[in-house]
Order: C-alpha cells, then structure tokens, then sequence
C-alpha cells in the first residue's frame, strides 16, 4: 500500500508534532496482533494489556496511528448508535435499542474518564449535545424521539423550545432542540497520538507504515504478511473498520462511505456576541444526511456532513468533494448570517464503516482467533473505545455484560457484490435525499 503524507489529511493531523513509529523489520511472535490503529485498535491493546500485563500485543498500522476515520471526525464524544434510536428500534425492536443506548452511554463515561485518568492531552471538553430542528418535520421527528426514549426509560434526554434555545445558539433557522448533556468534543487526532504515548510504555509494540498484505494460518498460529515481515500471534483482532472490505472473511460486511467537513478561521467576539453558542455544544441537525458542527479549541467553526461520496472496489481515495465543500460553507452561512464573510481554511474528508443495516458488528470472525470490528457509521469516538473493552474480553474468551449485548457475534446481512450493491447504495442513498428535500420543502 502507497504511503500518504498524513498531515494533508485532515487540519487536526497538522495540530501537534508527530513522528510515525518504526515499520516491522523482522517477523514477530506475539500473543495478540491488532490490524489497525484508530481508535478501536488502540483501545484494544490498551485494555489487553490493563487486564494482562504480561500479554505480547502488537499493533500493525498500514499508515500513522489515527490515518484513517480516527484522525478525520468530528471529534464527537456522543451517545448516538448506528443512525438514531427510532432506526434501531425498528431494525433490532425496542430492546435492544435500549441497550445499545445503555452501552453509548457508557462508551462516553469511559472515553471522558479514561482521557481524564490517563492524561490524554486531546482538547477535551464535555459541553453537551443538541440536535436542533430546522424545519416543522425535524422538530416532530425529534420529539417523536424524545418520546420514545421516555417509553423506553431513558433519562437525560429532554427538548428546549426556541427561547430557550436562543439562549444557547441563536439561529433564525432553529425551532427548537434535543439536549443530551452526556457529549464532549475533542481533538481526535491528538486522542490518537496521546494513545500511543500511552501505550508505548506499556509494552505494546506499535509498527506504523506496516501495511498487512495478507492472513494465512500456519502451526496453529495467525499469521500477518506484509512487506518487510511477518506477525504470528496466537490471536488477532481486525480493527480495520471502513477498510475491513480488504480482508475476504469481513468484504461483505461493510462498505467505506466518505463524509467531507469544512472548518473555517477563528471565529471573534464579535461573532460570538452574534450567535452566542458560549457553551460550546456539539451540534447535528435531523436531517438523515446530517449537518454535525461544533467549535474547536481555538474557536474555528467546523461544519461537517450534508452529502456522501461512495468509491468502487478498493479505492480509498474520495477524500475531496469540491460540491460537498461548496455546500457546507453555505450550509454555515444560511445558519448563522452575520458568518457570512468568514473565512474557510482547510477541507478534507474520510471513509466511515457502513454496513448494510446501518449498525455496528463485532465479534469472532469464523473461530475465536480472530476477532472483528467495523460499522460505525460515522459516531464512532465513544463506540470505539468501549468496543476496545469489548474485543479484549473476546480475545481473552472472558464472558461479560460487553460481550453480551446483542450485536456483538450479531449476524450481519451481507452487502450484495457488484451491479446489485450499485443498485442498493442508489435506492438507500436516494431515499435518504429524497426524505430530506421533503423535508426542507414540501414537508414545511
């Protein structure tokens, strides 16, 4: 695999100085070896290691720690599950969407503790969440959420009028609010690279610019193929996410859908004196192919969504949607007017996981030598982390409520191959524009 120069990725892998480990130089016999170092990788060695010090865990990463979605989100902290809780409870019944609730709101608990108790010097602020209506169908289509996350016995979640909402975030566009307290926002690149400094000291062996080329299995071990080596480990975890499609066992789970983000210059007392957003909330809107905004620690106004962008194959190269970009810098300025000369400096974009049911999946992968993970599309900051709890109990064979829950070892429905996938991705993405132009038009 050609190596990137990481740093025109994103703006948050240009915001802290960074040295890419050493790649594997020679093979290496480990105890467990993990495919990727994102985030659900790096969670992962960490808690091996917290429950086994003496484990070998190594981690094989085909560019830098935080390369691919790690280093490209939002840098959302949040609760939300797959696309909204009315989505899983019609997918998976009201049940389990209350679990998969239980276990967001765990994932941000640990992701907000761990950054606190480990020092993870990644911007960390824990402002709270809204997810704001901008025309009469989202403000009934959040608050037949909010309702139903009363019927299923949810707490901290309520709604806030527009006055009240006003006294928040000031937009002629908005109607009103969900407001979810439990949500932070942080520098993900910088979450990644602190991870590594973590765990270095731990003993995990992290080789970066280490693509695997192959997974073969040979006396009774996995065994990693890459250009410069080979990995033999008792287990192996694939934390490979929107990039699981280059593995056989996991093509079919998941495909790599790109998501593309703006962020403009510092914003000034002046603008603030304008729009207010002191407290410095997440924000997404309900669109099905949301708007998700927030504030960086220097006060530049990131503004991500609206659009996707979908490859063919094994092209991972759909970083750039100049239509996209165009649109969410007017996106901003249609929200917020007085922003509208501000300046936008950097644009990017990044593949998040999708499987065909819209969910997370992770489990063991044919036998429990292998264990996967993939599926987050696109709020995968606190899933992540938590997931790395989940697959060291897996590697471990350790029984435990996170082993428990209902979409881990869940069966997947497998995206159908070639012309039939193209004629899927159509119809799904197509009703999704189509439900939001409704919404925005015909739907007032």
């Amino acid at each position: 695999m050609q190596q990137e120069n990481f740093r025109e990725k994103s703006y948050w892998l240009t915001t802290r100085e960074y040295h890419p480990g050493e790649p594997l130089k020679a093979d290496l016999d480990v105890d467990v070896a993990i495919v990727g170092g994102g985030f659900t990788g790096l969670s992962t060695a960490y808690h091996l290691k917290k429950a086994e010090p003496a484990l070998r865990v190594a981690i094989v990463e085909s560019q830098v720690a935080g390369f691919g979605a790690s280093g490209r989100n939002g840098g959302f902290n949040m609760t939300l599950f797959g696309l909204t809780l009315g989505v899983t409870a019609l997918r998976f019944g009201k049940t389990k969407a209350r679990a998969s609730h239980h276990y967001m709101e765990k994932a941000v608990d640990l992701l907000r503790d761990l950054v606190a108790e480990l020092d993870l010097d990644c911007d960390y602020e824990h402002p709270g969440f809204l997810r704001v209506a901008t025309t009469p169908t989202y403000r009934r289509r959040i608050l037949e959420e909010i309702e139903l996350t009363h019927r299923l016995g949810l707490e901290g979640i309520h709604w806030l009028e527009k006055d009240q909402l006003d006294q928040q975030v000031k937009s002629d566009m908005y109607l009103g609010a969900w407001w979810e307290p439990r949500c932070g926002i942080l520098n993900p690149a910088k979450l990644a690279w602190s991870w590594r400094d973590v765990l270095e000291p731990m003993g995990v062996a992290i080789h970066e610019n280490t693509p695997v080329t192959e997974i073969s299995r040979g006396g009774g071990k996995v065994i990693l193929h890459t250009p410069t080596g080979r990995v033999r480990a008792e287990k192996t975890v694939l934390a490979t996410n929107a990039w699981s499609h280059f593995f056989p066992r996991l093509r079919r789970k998941q495909i790599p859908v790109w998501t593309h983000i703006v962020l403009s210059e510092p914003l000034s007392e002046t603008h603030f004196e304008k729009i207010g957003w002191r407290n410095r909330q997440g924000i997404e809107d309900a669109r099905n192919l949301v708007h998700y905004y927030r504030l960086t620690a220097d006060n530049r106004l990131l503004m991500g969504g609206r659009d996707v962008s979908l490859s063919k194959g094994y092209d991972m190269d759909k970083d750039i949607n100049e239509a996209t970009f165009e649109g969410l810098r007017n996106d901003v300025r249609e929200l917020f007017p007085s922003l509208k000369d501000i300046r936008f400096t950097h644009q990017w974009g990044g593949p998040v996981s999708v499987p065909l049911d819209m969910a997370p999946a992770l489990g063991y992968a044919r036998d429990r030598n292998v264990v996967y993970s993939l599926g987050c599309v696109g709020h995968g900051v606190s899933l992540t982390h938590l997931n790395g709890k989940t697959i060291s109990h897996l590697v471990l064979e350790k029984q435990s409520d996170l082993t428990d829950v209902f979409f881990v070892n869940r069966r997947t429905i497998p995206w159908p191959q070639g012309l039939l996938q193209d004629a899927a991705i159509k119809v799904i993405l197509g009703a999704m524009h189509w439900d939001d132009r409704r919404a925005e038009t015909t739907g007032r």
